[in-house]
């Protein structure tokens, strides 16, 4: 059984006083036994303070944004072996905002995919299509080129120590959200793409769900037979709302055990 992620986007949100206090409120109402992984992606410069306070915790933490460089004269930047010093195991790479306002084409996403990969941390590679895309019909060809391009550089191998998030751009912040159904037709197709190349990784793939997702509508979205939790925005910076999104999750691995 795939066991569900739960991961929080918290974008450029937060404050040292700000973050302890969600912290502080997540790790107190998460439960032990809840079969799920729960992750925190906070801004780069608050990343040690989270690391301090999850230290030995059930969440884990990781980054939301890495270079594709291992070091050098490349001021600004954060490399991946930085990122896994400082405590994270995790970081998002491709997410639709770097795509859009950054201009990051589908060649640097996955050369920062394989430099999480590199030091030994695991990728939540995302892929999603804009409005115009998505009432073009061209919903497959757009995540089958962001996926292709990882597969091409790196082989379908290289997904077996990673996440595939897919983010409707259209329904990021817009108060919109895919129906489940919708959801579940695009994660079957990822699925089916990797497993394609290698039935087994395809298999156990765990792919999230990450527009709008809410308390309200987590439980409808993670009951689709690929739907594996959800990357989250908003709903992350608000302690309770997370933790209902995190108890969905759970359900589902119950009904699944």
């Amino acid at each position: 059984m795939r066991r569900p992620v739960v991961a929080g986007n918290w974008k450029m949100h937060g404050s040292r006083s700000a973050n302890h206090a969600l912290l502080t409120d997540l790790e107190r109402g998460l439960k032990a036994e809840w079969p799920i992984d729960v992750l925190v992606f906070p801004p780069y410069v608050y990343l040690a303070d989270a690391a301090r306070m999850l230290e030995g915790g059930q969440i884990g933490l990781g980054a939301q944004d890495v270079c594709a460089e291992g070091g050098g004269a490349f001021t600004g930047q954060v490399s991946a072996a930085m990122l896994k010093d400082v405590g994270c195991r995790y970081v998002i790479v491709g997410h639709s905002e770097r795509r859009r306002l950054f201009h990051e084409d589908d060649a640097l996403v996955s050369r920062k995919f394989a430099a999480a990969l590199q030091v030994g941390m695991t990728p939540v590679l995302c892929v999603g299509e804009t409005l115009q895309e998505h009432e073009a019909h061209q919903t497959e060809d757009v995540v089958a080129r962001q996926l292709d391009a990882v597969m091409a550089m790196h082989g379908a191998a290289s997904f077996a120590d990673a996440i595939v998030a897919y983010e409707p751009v259209w329904a990021i912040g817009t108060g919109r959200t895919a129906t489940p159904q919708q959801a579940q037709t695009v994660h079957a197709y990822l699925r089916s793409r990797i497993a394609a190349q290698d039935a087994n990784i395809g298999r156990h793939l765990r792919i999230l769900y990450g527009g709008s997702v809410k308390g309200v509508n987590a439980g409808e979205l993670f009951a689709m037979p690929d739907v594996d939790g959800g990357l989250v925005g908003g709903a992350s910076l608000s302690a309770d709302e997370f933790q209902q999104i995190c108890a969905a999750a759970a359900l589902r691995a119950a009904v699944r055990h």
